[in-house]
């Protein structure tokens, strides 16, 4: 029995690898190693697969939504509303910002933000609404972006899941005010260490983003903001050039594994988290689904050779630092649900029909086993 594991870098096919060590040579050889070509190039080649006209590289996905929520002027006093079903680093940039996050409930079929839940959450204070399109899934962008314009607030695309997912044929992240991007190497369009970017279509906003990565700095010397260092790495943009043009067979491929869980798939104690109906809108960085007794569940899988991790077991609202953030008034009781059942299978490009059956029959296995 073979290992299924989670995600498998070792499994890149040679000629990627030869490519990728080839792009570092070429970086090192050029003697420029900060904000220098292949940066460039990057951002011009991710802004052009975005269709917006501007894309700033940065150190982190976390860091993008910082930037922009800065550029934006948003900081002290003002509220943004977000979700707590979502990685740590969405919530710490909004804080970073000076801003005040308020955690809206999520929706159970999409584990991503509830509309009616946001609307109870709109206060005089609100500035902001961050879609996080969790799990690789574009959220409810368009009726969110409705209710941003109808209110004179910034809808803003946390999409550091959402590499190459579209809604009837305009990319994620091309929605709202800017949109952030991560390229941790578990990403599906990862790099070889931490990176990011910010993406807006607006001058003024990617004009400031430029200067605030770079210590605020306009033009050499010249510091008209108080900035940071974010800055995508020269080598990891090399990287990130390399792998691009394989992102859309890889999205494919997730899509075959997420259909081959979706038909395979059949245990009464287990619920996968359904497919969209316009296929497009989802580029599976994680197939999910939720299970009543998950840790039994998980303990089965591991003893069938299948990792599973958690997405996340502990919403923001139970994290020690965050007891007291703002939330819906009605509570969040479908995100803590969501929280206490959620596992996460194996999906990435190099799983071999063999593992996506291995998964299937572990998971339809599981009250033979005594879960």
């Amino acid at each position: 029995m073979s290992k299924v594991v989670m995600n498998d870098f070792r499994a890149d096919p040679d000629d990627l690898v030869q490519a990728e060590v080839a792009a570092c040579e070429r970086v090192i050889r050029s003697g420029w190693w900060v904000l220098g070509t292949e940066v460039g190039a990057f951002e011009k080649e991710w802004a052009a697969r975005l269709a917006v006209p501007h894309v700033v590289g940065c150190g982190n996905g976390m860091d993008a939504i910082e930037l922009g929520l800065r550029a934006l002027g948003i900081g002290a006093g003002d509220e943004v509303i977000t979700t707590p079903m979502t990685a740590f680093a969405t919530v710490l940039a909004v804080l970073r910002a000076g801003a005040i996050p308020v955690l809206a409930d999520i929706d159970a079929d999409t584990a991503m933000l509830d509309l009616a839940s946001v609307q109870r959450c709109l206060g005089p204070r609100t500035r902001a609404i961050v879609l996080v399109h969790l799990y690789g899934q574009v959220g409810a962008v368009e009726s969110l972006a409705a209710l941003a314009h109808q209110r004179g607030i910034h809808l803003v695309e946390d999409c550091a899941q959402a590499h190459g997912a579209t809604v009837q044929g305009r990319p994620a992240g091309s929605f709202g005010a800017f949109a952030a991007w991560s390229f941790y190497p578990t990403k599906n369009l990862g790099a070889v260490g931490d990176g990011g970017a910010f993406s807006s279509a607006s001058d003024a906003l990617a004009e400031r983003v430029r200067a605030l990565r770079n210590y605020g700095q306009s033009v050499r010397y010249h510091h008209p903001y108080l900035g940071m260092n974010s800055r995508l790495d020269e080598i990891q943009a090399a990287i990130l050039r390399t792998r691009l043009p394989w992102l859309d067979g890889w999205t494919a491929r997730r899509r075959a594994i997420a259909q081959a869980y979706a038909q395979g798939i059949r245990h009464a104690a287990v619920r996968l988290l359904p497919l969209p109906a316009d296929a497009d809108r989802h580029v599976h960085h994680l197939c999910v689904l939720t299970c009543a007794d998950r840790e039994a569940l998980q303990k089965h899988l591991q003893r069938c050779g299948v990792d599973a991790l958690i997405h996340y077991p502990v919403p923001i609202h139970h994290q020690e630092p965050c007891r007291d953030i703002l939330r819906d008034p009605a509570g969040l009781a479908v995100a803590e649900a969501h929280a206490e059942r959620c596992l996460s299978l194996p999906c990435h490009p190099a799983m071999t029909d063999a593992q996506m059956a291995q998964v299937v029959d572990a998971v339809n296995s599981f009250a033979a086993a005594g879960g």
